[in-house]
């Protein structure tokens, strides 16, 4: 397959990954297979893949796509350190050709020699700011990577992190439209049983607050639960936010 079957195949791909995904989480696991399909075939060995993600200062195997690959990944954090790590913070390819005998990172080597993987390939991922990732191929032989391996590895990550950048933004979008939605959620509760309140006491809306935040302090129990408890005992039914578009 030459170089320009591989990069147009390989955008297709990843452009359906980012569409049909349903979550970033989802997203990485099927990029880390396709990583080692790709290069695998393009190879002609079976390699395996994992992707090292930072973000707010938190950095985890964020997908994989063996075992094998993930526990490789989840040693090097343990050692916090490491060629994945290294090419994560350096912005740089890094290539260790045998584990057993590379001096720069000798114990995380030794240690993922002893599961059977003796080539690891670092490339790194170029995200939004505030986000870091590198492309990580583990290899169960020795010298596993020559130029056109590593080549072909920096072509399929050029793609994949223009695909990352997008899954990301995508995911951080969902996750602030349902903390939006909780809170909303939280709040109808809230408004409902101060209402409730208001009727009962014949109070204003602060005081019906105070009586709700003093019933939560009192219970040990959060103020949406209380509220949605009181408002349950009058409607027989839990409240419900309703969204208009």
């Amino acid at each position: 397959m030459d170089d320009m079957a591989i990069d147009t195949s390989v955008a297709e791909r990843l452009q359906d990954l980012v569409i049909d995904s349903p979550d970033v989480s989802s997203f990485l696991a099927e990029l880390c297979e396709l990583s080692a399909a790709s290069l695998s075939e393009s190879m002609g060995l079976d390699v395996t893949c994992a992707i090292t993600l930072q973000r707010r200062h938190r950095t985890s195997t964020a997908g994989w796509s063996s075992e094998a690959s993930r526990a490789c990944d989840e040693i090097q954090h343990n050692f916090g350190e490491g060629p994945c790590l290294h090419a994560m913070n350096t912005g740089t390819t890094v290539l260790v050709s045998d584990t057993r005998t590379d001096m720069r990172w000798p114990e995380y080597g030794s240690a993922i020699s002893t599961i059977g993987q003796f080539s690891v390939l670092g490339v790194p991922l170029a995200l939004d700011e505030g986000a870091a990732a590198a492309l990580n191929v583990f290899a169960p032989v020795p010298n596993a990577f020559d130029a056109t391996a590593i080549g072909l590895a920096e072509t399929f990550a050029r793609h994949a992190e223009k695909s990352l950048r997008l899954a990301v933004r995508i995911g951080v979008r969902q996750q602030l439209a349902d903390d939006l939605r909780a809170a909303m959620e939280s709040r109808t509760a809230i408004d409902l049983a101060a209402g409730i309140i208001m009727a009962q006491n014949r109070c204003t809306q602060e005081e019906a607050l105070r009586i709700l935040a003093k019933a939560s302090s009192g219970r040990n129990k959060k103020l949406r639960l209380v509220a949605e408890d009181l408002v349950k005992s009058v409607a027989a039914s839990a409240p419900s936010t309703h969204f208009t578009p």
